[in-house]
């Protein structure tokens, strides 16, 4: 029968095969970007195995009986429970409460900036409007009132209440709204936006008429972007607009968005799903 290697060269043997596969599995880690703490743990679970195969090679114990063999099995358990809650408790501990404060934190602070460019949005508009009535009032009273019934509602530039929005006023409430609703984040369009969720939106208004424009804002899965299938089956595009925005809001977006006719630039072609 051969003769089993010493301790000491299992020992340093083993010893070098667990150092070189915890190096393996911490570069491994390192390059997926796990955090520091589980690259340690990967070691350590490399460094444990190691000693796992040292004690398959050492030498057998002599056997032990009563009173002392309980002692033994109570100080190895009570040494192991210790080494594991030691270890743990240098683990990133998991608190539910902690996570869902954090989440909170992390909605609330988005929602209020939201709600906040939303309001500022609609302040600087009221202010600009103001100061046109005003305006207008001011050049009312200084043609007098014989040349106010003469003169055509309008007459200055400006709308009477209840008027319908000209071509380019439309447009450019469209644009408004393209970024109110954030479309930038999931298209790109002039160059900018867009995460690779949309696709380029540049020439959109070749290729969609404005009733299928305004059927795809208010049911996302009627239309499909070739080569983004992917895109289209996970439901990228949310199914909220019609519920967020006003009628005239989506028609002031088709408006706006019937007007990107970039042949220069490769909008994907659309494919009638419904």
């Amino acid at each position: 029968m051969a003769e089993q290697p010493s301790l000491i060269k299992s020992v340093i043997k083993k010893g070098i095969i667990g150092i070189i596969v915890g190096a393996i599995l911490v570069g491994t880690a390192r390059a997926l970007a796990f955090p520091p703490v589980f690259q340690s743990v990967f070691f350590g679970y490399a460094m444990l195995g190691a000693a796992v195969f040292i004690l398959l090679d050492a030498p057998s114990l002599k056997p032990i009986g009563g009173l002392k063999a309980i002692v033994a099995l109570v100080a190895f358990y009570a040494v192991l429970s210790g080494v594991y809650i030691g270890g743990a408790s240098f683990l990133p501990q998991y608190d539910p409460g902690d996570e869902k404060g954090k989440i909170e934190k992390l909605l609330k602070a988005k929602r209020a900036a939201t709600e906040q460019g939303k309001a500022e949005e609609l302040l600087t508009r009221t202010k600009a409007l103001a100061e046109r009535t005003d305006a207008l009032m001011a050049r009312l009273q200084a043609v007098g009132g014989a040349a106010v019934a003469e003169a055509p509602a309008g007459g200055d530039g400006a709308k009477p209440a209840g008027a319908p929005a000209t071509g380019g006023d439309l447009v450019a409430l469209g644009k408004e709204q393209w970024n109110l609703q954030e479309c930038y984040n999931c298209h790109k369009l002039f160059g900018e936006g867009g995460k690779k969720r949309g696709p380029e939106m540049d020439n959109i208004g070749s290729l969609l008429k404005p009733e299928e424009l305004k059927r795809k804002i208010l049911d996302p899965q009627s239309w499909m972007a070739e080569g983004f299938e992917k895109e289209y089956e996970k439901k990228k595009m949310p199914d909220k607009y019609k519920e967020l925005m006003e009628e005239k809001e989506v028609d002031a977006l088709v408006a706006f968005l019937s007007t990107l006719k970039n042949t220069a630039v490769a909008t994907p072609k659309p494919i009638k799903k419904k």
